[in-house]
Formats: structure tokens, sequence, C-alpha cells
């Protein structure tokens, strides 16, 4: 039999199971990607629970619960458990509870001897955070908690988390061998760092790592854009590198100084300290130039055609009557726009790529386009500015960034994105996507937002019903609790729609150690009359489990 255990997520029950049985059961153990158990090359099982089933029944019944039907389907109870309840947020508290009562009066959950179901169960507390943290703060229930230092006694157990390699990725505090109260040496101070998945970037070098958080200066930053702020930070602090903070001024109509203000003390609220400030309105005339180099060189084009029909011929990949114009033809035309002539507004600039191409934003992609607007920070300079696909990749390439953390929602314009790097000969940097932040119930869009602060329907962008960094902080939410819930998501790129409820948990995480206990008598208050009696004053602690917050009269 070949047992080759996941380092990603260790497999601790049946580990456990395998270290039981006499002399590992004839069981030869690996470590690899993923969790797989195989019986004469075939592969059986991928699940701890079914490996230990499996081992169960064919090497020891007596970890199954015996011959007794009873027993049997009692440990099958807690090995569903064990991956329902206690791993859902919202059920653990419950649960934790109901595991305490039923050992009230039982050394261990099925029988009088360890069987699968316990060390199934203690596997999933060892690796909980929720678990962790009731152990150091001396929260976790009596009974529970007895079961729990037993079962991690037992020589069976400690051998299997002996041999749990160092890079394995246990979640919990608790390191090979040590106690539930001895702390972990994977973070300072013995606090456990609560962390999602974060990929290490391709090709990163310590101390060369160049990230970029790319705002566009059209209103307050949202929760969304909290978490690519704070994803670049952490890139930017694991690898010693520079976090550069560029405003995206491409578009005139939507830029307000005030609202670059307003991001900056965002981000300070935040604490994130970029290393360079820079404004992508700086290379307005490299990206002119770089324009009429892919014109000259054949691979741009100037269109006139009216905007509808433009959009209509790129669904049916149709090509434009003027993808065939002659360079001298778009170099005029292109001239009209950039001194913004009522000719040259009716035109826009299209990279020559592929109509064909399945992939949309192939098929031509606009540019540049001509708008007699004045822009905050160059004025009435130019005419003509450049769409922000034409020059995110060149600014990328220019400031030294070296990987590019965007959104999946940008995946079908990656291409596009490394076609302008290699049609324009610039240095490339490396792309790495992940799922953008989706709240149940929650508007992210930044025109609607500005929808209902212009519409006067809440106090403005700080609203405390507002997904907006200022919002949730002023309805209560900690730079501390909004960090951590961050760096929890990591830079997965899984597409999943957050609860509120847990944005919460964890504010409460931060402040449930430090926020002072008060009591106060209501505005109407219930006379009761008492036999007299000697009135006296105390002084007590504001937090039962903090002195250091202090004491009350």
């Amino acid at each position: 039999m070949k047992f080759v255990a996941s380092t990603q997520s260790p497999p601790l029950g049946a580990l456990i199971t395998v270290k039981s049985l006499d002399k590992d059961g004839g069981v030869n153990v690996e470590w690899g990607k993923e969790t797989q158990f195989s019986v004469n090359n075939k592969n059986l099982f991928q699940t701890s629970n079914d490996v230990c089933r499996y081992l169960a029944r064919v090497k020891d019944v007596k970890l199954y619960g015996g011959a007794d039907i009873c027993a049997q389907t009692e440990v099958d109870h807690w090995l569903s458990f064990s991956i329902g309840p206690l791993q859902c947020d919202q059920d653990f508290s419950t649960a934790i509870l109901y595991l305490n009562k039923v050992l009230s009066t039982s050394v261990y959950l099925v029988g009088s001897a360890p069987t699968i179901a316990d060390y199934v169960v203690y596997g999933s507390l060892f690796v909980s955070p929720e678990w962790d943290n009731l152990v150091k703060s001396n929260g976790a229930p009596v009974n529970l908690l007895r079961w729990f230092n037993h079962i991690g006694s037992l020589k069976q157990v400690k051998s299997a988390l002996s041999s749990v390699p160092a890079d394995a990725q246990l979640k919990a505090s608790f390191s090979k061998g040590k106690s539930a109260k001895e702390s972990s040496p994977s973070a300072p101070g013995g606090v456990r760092k609560e962390e999602g998945k974060f990929v290490d970037l391709p090709g990163a070098e310590m101390g060369k790592v160049v990230v970029r958080f790319p705002p566009e200066a059209s209103g307050y930053l949202h929760i969304g854009h909290a978490k690519a702020a704070l994803l670049n930070q952490y890139y930017q602090e694991s690898f010693k590198g520079k976090l550069v903070m560029r405003f995206d001024d491409t578009n005139p109509a939507k830029e307000k100084v005030d609202f670059e203000k307003v991001i900056l003390e965002d981000l300070e609220l935040l604490q994130i300290k970029p290393d360079i400030f820079t404004h992508t309105s700086n290379y307005f005339d490299l990206m002119l130039e770089y324009c009429e180099t892919l014109i000259k060189k054949g691979k741009a084009y100037v269109d006139n055609t009216e905007p509808e029909v433009m959009k209509q011929e790129r669904d049916e990949r149709i090509e434009s009557k003027n993808r065939s114009n002659s360079v001298a033809n778009n170099l005029a035309m292109w001239e009209q726009m950039k001194l913004g002539t009522p000719e040259g507004q009716k035109c826009c600039v299209r990279a020559k790529i592929d109509m064909q191409s399945p992939n949309g934003c192939m098929r031509d992609p606009t540019i540049y386009r001509c708008k007699a607007e004045s822009h905050p920070r160059t004025g009435d300079k130019y005419k003509v500015y450049p769409t922000y696909d034409f020059a995110c990749p060149i600014v990328d390439s220019i400031e030294g960034v070296t990987h590019c953390l965007r959104t999946m929602e940008y995946h079908d314009r990656d291409d596009q994105f490394y076609w302008f790097i290699d049609a324009l000969e610039l240095r490339k940097p490396y792309i790495w996507e992940y799922s953008r932040l989706n709240m149940t119930n929650t508007v992210l869009s930044k025109r609607k937002l500005t929808w209902f602060v212009e519409m006067g329907l809440v106090d403005g962008w700080d609203d405390p019903r507002f997904p907006t960094v200022r919002g949730i902080l002023r309805r209560g939410m900690t730079v501390e609790g909004l960090k951590q819930f961050i760096i929890a998501q990591g830079s997965s790129r899984s597409v999943v729609v957050m609860e509120w409820d847990k944005i919460w948990a964890f504010n409460k995480k931060v402040i449930d150690p430090v926020a002072p206990r008060y009591m106060s008598v209501s505005s109407s208050p219930v006379p009761i009359y008492v036999e007299p009696a000697k009135e006296e004053t105390l002084m007590v602690s504001k937090h039962p489990k903090n002195p250091e917050v202090g004491e009350k009269r």
C-alpha cells in the first residue's frame, strides 16, 4: 500500500491511523502535492477520511469501533462532523460546545479505546485557527481540552506529527511535537499568522521585485481597491521590493485632483507606504511617439467609423474600411486628431492585431481617442489621450515593474498587454491574476456609488453603509481587522462571494482583547425597593481577561 500525503494540507487523521498500525501496517508513506492512497498501483482514495475507513476495515477493525454496527455508525458520524461543523465558521462555536458535552462523561468519542473518530476530529482541531485562538486565550471548554491534550499525548499521534515535513503548511500554531500551550516558531512573539494562499511570484528575486497600485482618481477607494493595494504591499514587504503608487489619469473627464488627495489619505489610513508616486500623464509625450511608431510600422491605423458601427463590426469580426489605409493617410488623420479638429474628433487610433481572433480584446482595440477636454494636470496641451490598455503595459515596463497583479476580469486583455510590449520592443513584466473581492449584497461599481452620492441618498463617500474604506472604518472596522481579512484571502484565483459576517469576525478578533467593558442604566430605569443596605464603591477591571485595559469605578 502506498500513501502519498499532501504537504499543502497534511491529512493528520490518516497519518495517525497509519502510525497506530503495527509497524505502519505495510503502508509506505510518501509526501507530495496531493493526497493519494493506492493499492497494487491503483489509486483508491484522495481524502483523509476515506483512507482512515479503508485502513481500519482492512488492517484493524478496532479502529472502526470493532464489529459493533452501532459503534461503526458513531464513527461515521464523527468523520462527517470533522469535515462539516468543525470546518464551518458559522457552526464552529456550536460544534465545540457539542463536543465538550459529549466528552463530559467519556474519555474517547466512541467506545473505551481510540478510534479513527478521535484521530480525524483531533486532526481537524489541530489545524483549526479558531481552536488555536481558544486554547491561547484560555477559552477552550474544559472537557474538550482535556480530551485534546490526551489524544495529543498518544504515541501514535506524536509519531504522526513528527513525520510531517518542516515545509508542510499546517494552519495552526501547534508545531511538530509541541503541546497546545506552546507557541509557533513561524510567527514572531508566538502569534499565529492567519494567511490565505500566496503564490510565489515567478522570477522574483529578493530586493528586486517592483509592484504597482494604479487606481483611477474618480472616486474614493472601496474594499476591492483595498484588497489590491494590500496584496501589492504584501509582496513589496515579502521580497523587500518597491511599491509604485500610480494614478491612472488617462481619462480627463473622470479625473479630479480632489480624489487624488482622498486616495492618498485612504492609503495612509490603510497604513500603506508606497516607495514611488507617479502619474500616467507623466508619459503622454512618450506614448504619442509610441503611437506614431505603430502607425509608421503599419501596426496601427486611424479609424473614423461611427462607434455603434465599429462595435457591431468587432462583434461580427468584420474589418473596418480604414484598416487598409496607407501610412500617409493614417498620419494625416492622426494630425487632425492631435489638433482636435471636428474631423479629428470623429477618429480613434486602433491597433492592427487580429479581427478574426476568438478573443474580442484582440480585434483591433482602440489605443488613442480624441477628446477636446481639459486635463487636471496637463490642461489643454493634449487633444488626444491613450486608453488604459495601451498606457498600462508601456508605463509598467518603463517604471521597472516586475510583476503586475491584476484581477481575473483582465484575463482576456493579457494577450493584448503582451502584444503591445512585443510590438514596441519593451521589457516584459510578469502578470499574475487573482480573484476580485466580491461581497454579498454589495455594490462596488464606482459609477453606481457616485450615483448614490450625487442623488443625496447617503451622507457622502464615508457613509457607514458604503463599502468604501472610509465607510467601513466609520462603521467600526479597524485597519488591522481589514488587513487581516484581506491577507486571509491570499492571492488565489478562486472566485468566491464573501459574507460580511466574515470580515466582522476578523474585526472582533482585533478589538475583543482590548475593548473595555462598561455597564449603564437605561434612560427609563425601573425602581426596585430593597431593604436598607450599605452603599459601597468598588474598582473592577474594564476587561475580564486583560488587566492592561485599566479599571472602572
